[in-house]
Formats: structure tokens, C-alpha cells, sequence
């Protein structure tokens, strides 16, 4: 409604039942960033449920993440994923975190709360557990499981691992030691197993995953012939090519080989989720990824 009054116009906006309403901002933060499918897979998530949201790639300096997110928050922001090298930086700066963060000393999702807390978690277990149960059709209850790596990715998907109530966990590396330490922290959750490669003789896993970065260097860790059990899974959390890992499992009698493609959008599903209130569907973004 246009008044006139003095010989100025003053224009009064009666918003009655409507409010203004600005489009929520979530982004992926990390260095490098342009190869991320986060964009693609969140924008997918936000059409097919109807969420009113959008989702960039933010570059972040390496001595910069605190001072980014915060502007991204000042900014209007409502969530964060993090991806490398951020991931401890992000455990540190949240204010809050799951039982899942906590465990991992891990953040790669962060949810800006109505009361200024930063709540951290960590989906990555999540994530690859629920492709394998779900998208792989491979129960994880009561098998036997071989995690390679005790590193971040290792320590990030143990809880969710251990909640699946596995007949056996053993986390191995090439440094046993570094298994070792991984004991204590989850022993309130499930027994764990540890050593090194030396101590898989003659032992066979029904799902066998790789959380080490061996095939960004088209690298093989040292696993012994026959490690596959009848019927085995074999994970490698990278995707798109065929690691080292990949073929050797291929050529053991791996019933069934899977790369990371699946847990990438699984987790980020369970961060859409945190976010929004909403699971979406995943397997149609996971068939256009793959096309």
C-alpha cells in the first residue's frame, strides 16, 4: 500500500500471515574443494524432497577454516560438511558432539543451533554402514569384519561398526601399534580386535573393508591369500577406479566387490537428515553419480 502524506511517498508492506522467508545456505568446506560432488548430491536431495535450501563449495585457506565458518555463519549459514584437512579442526571448533564425533575426534558435519552451539558429528560410519546393509544387501549381524586402517577414516566408522553387533572386528595396520591404541576408546561399545598384518594368517572375514589410502598410490597392503571367507564383501572407501585392493579381492574369490561411491551419498544423506528433518532417497542419486 502506497500514502502519501507532506508530499512524501511512504510505501507500507503489510505482511499479514506471510513472513519473509530467505532460502537456507549450507555449503562444503575444504582445500581443494572443486572436485567435491557434494553440490550435486545435496542439490538432488533439496528437488526430490521439496527443501527450500541451497549448497556451494567453499575454498577455505589451511589457516583459515575457523575464520571461514565463521563468516559463513554470520553470513546467514545453517550447516557445514568438512572434508579434508578440516576434520579435526572441526571437532575442535564444535561446541557439541554425538557420541559418534566424539569417538572419532572427527567432525565432518556441523549444524549451527538456535542457541549459538555448534553441534559436531561425524556420518562417515553411518554412512558406510548403511550402504553396505542397505544398498549392498549385506548384514553386517553377526560376521566377521576386517577393517584395514587406523587412521581417521578407520576411527570415524568404528562406532557404527560395533552398533551392528558384528560376530568379530579386527582393525589391522601396517603399524600394529596404531591398531592397538584403537582398543580402549571403543571398548565400552564392543570387543575389538587389533594387530598387524602378520596376525591374519589363516583367518577369513565375511566383509573385509579398506580405510587406508593405499590406492591413491596404487598400493596393496600386505593381505595374506585367503583372507576372503566364502561369500565375502570387499569395500574400498575410494571410489571411481579400481584400486589395487579391488583387483586382489576380484582375483581371492570376493563374492562381492564395492567402492565408495555408496557411502559418500549415504553420508551425506544422514547430514541432509540432521539438517532437515528428512531422509532422502539415495539410491537415485547414487544410479545418476555412477551414469
Amino acid at each position: 500500500m502506497i500514502r502519501k502524506s507532506g508530499g512524501r511517498c511512504f510505501i507500507i508492506f503489510l505482511l499479514f500471515s506471510h513472513e519473509f522467508v530467505m532460502t537456507d545456505r549450507y555449503a562444503v568446506i575444504g582445500n581443494p574443494i572443486a572436485h567435491s560432488k557434494s553440490p550435486l548430491i545435496h542439490a538432488a536431495f533439496a528437488r526430490q524432497s521439496g527443501q527450500d535450501m541451497s549448497y556451494e563449495a567453499i575454498l577455505a585457506p589451511l589457516d583459515g577454516f575457523a575464520e571461514t565458518v565463521g563468516k559463513f555463519r554470520a553470513a546467514g549459514g545453517k550447516g557445514l560438511n568438512v572434508t579434508v584437512p578440516f576434520k579435526v579442526e572441526a571437532w575442535q571448533l564444535a561446541s557439541r558432539l554425538t557420541e559418534r564425533a566424539r569417538l572419532a575426534q572427527a567432525v565432518n558435519t556441523l549444524k549451527f543451533e538456535a542457541d549459538d552451539a555448534i553441534l559436531g558429528d561425524n556420518t562417515d560410519g553411518a554412512g558406510l554402514v548403511r550402504d553396505i546393509v542397505h544398498n549392498q544387501d549385506h548384514p553386517l549381524q553377526g560376521k566377521r569384519i576386517l577393517l584395514m586402517g587406523a587412521g581417521g577414516a578407520a576411527r570415524g566408522v568404528l562406532l557404527p561398526l560395533l552398533e551392528q553387533q558384528p560376530a568379530a572386528l579386527f582393525v589391522v595396520n601396517r603399524t600394529a601399534a596404531k591398531a592397538l591404541e584403537l582398543q580402549h576408546p571403543f571398548a565400552a561399545h564392543g570387543h575389538v580386535e587389533a594387530g598387524g598384518y602378520a596376525d591374519l594368517a589363516e583367518r577369513q572375514f565375511d566383509v573385509v573393508i579398506n580405510a587406508t589410502s593405499s590406492g591413491l598410490s596404487d598400493q596393496l597392503p600386505p593381505l595374506p591369500p585367503g583372507v576372503f571367507a566364502t561369500g565375502a564383501l570387499a569395500y574400498e572407501m575410494m571410489y571411481g577406479r579400481d584400486t589395487p585392493f579391488m583387483v586382489f579381492a576380484r582375483q581371492q574369490g570376493a563374492a562381492r566387490i564395492a567402492d565408495g561411491l555408496g557411502m559418500l551419498v549415504e553420508q551425506a544423506a544422514e547430514a541432509f537428515l540432521l539438517w532437515r528433518g528428512v531422509r532422502p532417497q539415495t539410491a537415485p542419486v547414487i544410479g545418476q553419480l555412477r551414469a
